[in-house]
């Protein structure tokens, strides 16, 4: 706002000055009283309000000026303040030994001391703040103080500076004019500036070249040492041929005077001494070497031999060096080489013995196999063998059971003993069969057939065939369910499962035993774990051989010990690796590794097979069954337990016989068994297949000790049962139960 003749945006000072005078005049017009009617008065408060105005104006200039005064007298502080640190700054950086400039984040020089650029005197003027970097670059790779590395022009070393000044940090060395030496060092400050260090390492590069070359001539002096200690003559040749170095031993091994070896004597007038008093074992050896030498770069090793009067061999050995020299060693083989003749001399000897011991050894090996064989042989045929009264054994044991159960015919007494009559026969049964499953693996005639196989479809049976066994003795057992399919044979693969899973069961007195399915790395493994007394570290291998058994406490009817090694001969046939944990007094574990398979097994056909464990009790009475077998004693045991069931049976011991009896009676059997070996080379399966020419399809259970994959899938074919020695009754009645339901 304006106060009449006072404008507000004058100066503090212009509106003090105005006040002043407008002050001045009022009170002079009041002091005259020209104005008698009062204005004068009025004039003179207006005066006074003035006044009051110019004092309050005043007051504020005075604070003002003060406020201003304080300022300037900081600034002035904080000027001198500067001033000072740069004249410490430049101050201390004169002090550095090292030459320093900074860069702003421009790349524009800002500030640098005296040393920096003081061992380029040609630019060291022109060294000023406001210098470009890339000018500095320039400047220096024209400097004729710089020593450029040969071969490479100032524009190619001033690109390259440039090219590594992109870097955050840079080091290196330059080589100045007079044989001294910078190294540069550039950094990055945090605002993108670039500080550089120039430092002076002349008196490093000499201490390092002199304690270099006291290197070097230790080393000639060790080098010299030890070509003197070889048992070798070497002889050293620069890239001129010229020699610059040998052993003494060259001139022993050559048979040329020390003299001769001359320093700097060429190849060639060496070569011709040396071609005087040596020949060569290969005539087209003259001209290698001498082609070698003369080709001057890129030489491949060469090697040949030298003869020194009758008996000295020389094997020579060229090889270029790095600067193109190369060196030539001369090693003394004359032993070798009597030994290889004297090697040669007998070796007619030695071949017809070696051929006279060969044959022995084949004679040896072909009568081990025939062993083998025979072993074999005798083990399968012992094993049928022993199955045909073992079976019948069982029938008869099987039979008196059945009537022992009426306590009317019989007393306990005498049902324990038949019950253990019955248990000693299933300890032989499962002895036999462990036999005849070991002779088969080590004969090789083993039959594989690998495919997919659903763990479930295994594991589900044989959790309810050995779980109650486990139950029995207390045990806690556990099996996991997997959806897994593996590929391997089913058939052995069951067997290698129910050995392990018998095995903890058997050897497990209290705790639990568990079964289940792990996968690691693209691998199945089938592990079994039990809480048994464990395996010692020292007896875990012995454990895979037949008839051991390391806990002495289990009976005899619990097994010989074959188990593990049919376990381990399985898993080795089928390519199955087989692991083994176990720590004493904790429990074992037994894995299997399998490889997984992606396709689903197809279900089994259900025509022809067994199912075990059914409940039904069908009548068999009055049915007739054609019964085929070659042993009277199996045939009446047979025969009497059929009887037992109310079947009426035809006992045959041949097919001329079943032929006969089934023509005098005019009938049709409701059931074949027939034994799959028969005399005189017949086979039951092939007799069979004749009668239902005849009868048609009658349901037909085939009886053997064979336990081969082909006769399984013979019978598979031919849609028949497949029952093994020695047989199991329960089983047979199953079959026939089944066969009188269709």
């Amino acid at each position: 706002m304006q106060h009449g003749l006072i404008n507000p945006a004058d100066t503090l000072e212009r509106q003090n000055e105005k006040l002043i005078k407008i002050v001045t005049t009022l009170m002079r017009r009041v002091e005259k009283g020209v104005d008698a009617s009062g204005v004068a008065y009025a004039q003179f408060q207006r005066a006074v309000l003035l006044e009051d105005e110019v004092r309050s104006r005043t007051h504020d200039l005075e604070r003002a000026l003060d406020l201003l005064n304080e300022s300037n007298a900081r600034l002035a502080r904080a000027n001198a303040e500067a001033e000072t640190a740069r004249v410490n700054l430049a101050n201390a950086l004169e002090t550095v030994q090292e030459g320093f400039a900074l860069f702003d984040a421009e790349d524009v020089l800002v500030m640098c001391n005296s040393r920096f650029g003081l061992h380029m005197r040609d630019i060291h003027p022109q060294l000023q703040p406001g210098l470009r970097f890339e000018d500095y670059v320039r400047m220096v790779s024209t400097s004729r103080y710089l020593d450029l590395p040969e071969g490479q022009a100032s524009p190619e070393w001033a690109a390259n500076r440039m090219e590594r000044h992109k870097d955050r940090h840079v080091a290196f060395n330059v080589r100045m004019a007079g044989d001294c030496w910078l190294q540069v060092s550039e950094h990055r400050t945090p605002d993108g500036g670039t500080v550089i260090l120039q430092t002076d390492i002349t008196d490093m590069v000499l201490l390092e070249r002199q304690e270099r070359e006291r290197l070097l001539d230790g080393q000639a002096q060790l080098i010299r040492a030890t070509l003197e200690h070889l048992n070798q003559g070497i002889c050293i040749f620069d890239d001129q041929n010229r020699l610059i170095g040998w052993n003494q031993r060259a001139g022993e091994l050559l048979t040329i005077a020390a003299r001769q070896f001359q320093l700097g004597i060429s190849f060639g007038a060496l070569y011709k001494l040396i071609r005087s008093k040596v020949s060569f074992s290969r005539k087209h050896d003259v001209r290698r070497i001498e082609d070698w030498v003369q080709v001057g770069a890129n030489r491949p090793p060469l090697s040949f031999e030298i003869v020194i009067g009758r008996d000295r061999v020389l094997a020579v050995f060229a090889q270029q060096m790095p600067d193109k020299g190369f060196v030539i060693s001369f090693t003394d083989v004359s032993a070798e080489r009597l030994a290889v003749r004297a090697i040669s001399e007998v070796n007619e000897t030695l071949e017809q013995r070696v051929a006279e011991r060969t044959l022995e050894l084949e004679a040896a090996l072909a009568e081990a196999e025939r062993a083998n064989a025979s072993k074999s042989r005798f083990v399968a045929a012992a094993s049928h063998d022993l199955l045909q009264p073992l079976s019948a054994a069982k029938l008869f044991v099987a039979s008196l059971e059945s009537e022992l159960a009426d306590p009317e015919l019989a007393s306990p007494e005498l049902a324990e003993r038949a019950a253990k009559a019955n248990n000693a026969l299933m300890s032989a049964e499962n002895i036999l069969n462990a036999l005849l499953d070991i002779s088969k693996l080590d004969s090789g005639r083993a039959a594989l057939h690998e495919g997919p196989v659903a763990l479930d479809d295994l594991l589900g049976p044989l959790r309810d065939e050995l779980k109650p066994l486990a139950e029995k003795k207390g045990l806690a057992f556990r099996m996991v369910s997997t959806g897994a399919v593996v590929i391997s044979d089913a058939s052995y693969l069951r067997r290698i499962l129910q050995n392990l899973i018998s095995n903890a069961i058997r050897y497990t007195a209290r705790g639990k035993v568990l079964v289940g399915v792990r996968s690691r790395m693209g691998r199945l493994f089938i592990e079994v774990w039990d809480t048994g007394p464990g395996i010692p570290a020292h007896e875990q291998g012995k454990i895979f051989q037949e008839f051991q058994r390391l806990n002495a406490t289990v009976s005899a009817a619990d097994g010989m010990g074959l188990g593990l090694a049919i376990v381990e001969r399985a898993c080795r046939l089928l390519d199955h690796p087989l692991h083994l944990k176990s720590e004493v007094g904790k429990g074992t574990c037994f894995s299997v590794e399998l490889p997984p398979s992606s396709v689903v097994p197809k279900a089994a056909p259900s025509d022809g097979l067994i199912l075990l464990g059914k409940e039904k009790r069908l009548s068999l009475e009055h049915h007739i069954v054609l019964l085929i077998e070659n042993d009277e004693g199996l045939r009446s045991a047979i025969t009497l337990t059929l009887e037992k069931w109310g079947v009426d049976v035809l006992p045959c011991a041949n097919e001329g016989e079943a032929v006969a009896v089934l023509q005098e009676l005019d009938i049709a059997p409701d059931a074949i068994i027939a034994d799959y070996q028969l005399d005189h080379g017949l086979m039951g399966t092939d007799v069979v297949l004749r009668l239902r020419e005849r009868y048609g399809k009658v349901p037909t259970c085939i009886i053997s000790a064979n336990r081969s994959p082909l006769l399984a899938e013979k019978c598979l074919r031919l849609g028949a049962s497949l029952h093994h020695k020695p047989l199991n009754p329960l089983e047979l009645r199953e079959f026939l139960e089944d066969a009188v339901s269709r």
